[in-house]
């Protein structure tokens, strides 16, 4: 069960004694954003892949926080001082056929490599001219000091031919030193498309790892919305009981029978949490209670 887009009332947010919305355009530095121990592991392996090169898929469901960990990469290496080169190919109307839309092909990273490392060359025609430059501008980039890091969003939709041509970007060395790390961004189709029973992506399995943001279970959903409203001038206990938290994992849970019994599926990321609890909040500020509990929450 998902919300469609929550955003608090101003009604709310005066009822609750809110000065700003604590689940709407909040993440503003990397104090925002809350770090269970699998966000810290998945931050911290982009982060180390930037500076020292690897490759690395981080996988979430929609909502789970991909885009706050790449936009927090870019300001960390910002706030550090890091000589990093991020390298973002464009991915707006990606698909991973040309029916449904536009291909991301080696030749489109190629462009957007070079475009970053050198602006000022214009690139080759040929592919295999094309290709040499673009080692030859990484390497003199790297003599400078630089590191590089190529981020793709929405990797998900990238086609296989693709995925697969990722490697030889990954195994440009000047000597020993890898030129290019990688941080693939995506829904759960890419880790399905990185399995090891995909015999077609066998070479980019064995060197690429895959890491998952997980679900707000396990506790991690009261530390979450206590930090949210901390952020945001406020107390939890002013807001919600402890009622209204459990009604929220509950809401967000998702029973379902199978050959071996009911299984669970948690939808407890951010973005679910957030629509849920705004959603709430307005509702009873409409009535007029005091805080938000499970009644309330059940009721949205």
């Amino acid at each position: 069960m998902l919300l469609r887009k929550a955003t608090l009332t101003q009604a709310a947010r005066r009822h609750f004694g809110l000065p700003r919305d604590p689940f709407n355009d909040e993440i503003n530095s990397a104090d925002d954003v809350y770090l269970t121990p699998d966000v810290r592991y998945v931050r911290e392996a982009m982060f180390q892949t930037a500076c020292h090169g690897g490759f690395v898929a981080v996988v979430g469901e929609s909502g789970a926080g991909k885009s706050t960990l790449r936009e927090d990469l870019q300001e960390r290496i910002n706030r550090d001082g890091k000589q990093i080169v991020m390298v973002e190919p464009y991915v707006l109307a990606m698909e991973d056929n040309d029916q449904k839309g536009k291909t991301l092909k080696a030749v489109h990273i190629a462009e957007a490599i070079l475009a970053a490392v050198a602006p000022n060359v214009s690139p080759k025609r040929s592919p295999e001219a094309r290709f040499a430059q673009i080692h030859r501008a990484l390497a003199e980039s790297a003599k400078a000091g630089n590191k590089h890091v190529l981020v793709i969003e929405e990797a998900h939709s990238l086609p296989i031919p693709t995925l697969k041509h990722l490697k030889r970007f990954f195994e440009l060395k000047h000597g020993f030193e890898r030129l290019l790390g990688i941080v693939l961004i995506g829904q759960t189709e890419l880790a399905q498309k990185l399995s090891e029973n995909n015999p077609n992506v066998r070479e980019v399995v064995q060197r690429c790892e895959v890491v998952t943001l997980l679900p707000l279970t396990d506790g991690k959903l009261a530390g979450y919305l206590k930090h949210k409203f901390e952020r945001a001038g406020g107390d939890i206990a002013k807001v919600m009981d402890e009622s209204a938290i459990d009604a929220v994992a509950e809401r967000l849970t998702v029973k379902s029978r199978t050959a071996k019994g009911t299984a669970e599926h948690s939808l407890l990321y951010p973005l679910a949490v957030n629509n849920l609890v705004s959603a709430a909040m307005s509702q009873a500020a409409e009535l007029g209670f005091d805080v938000v509990d499970a009644d309330v929450v059940k009721g949205v």
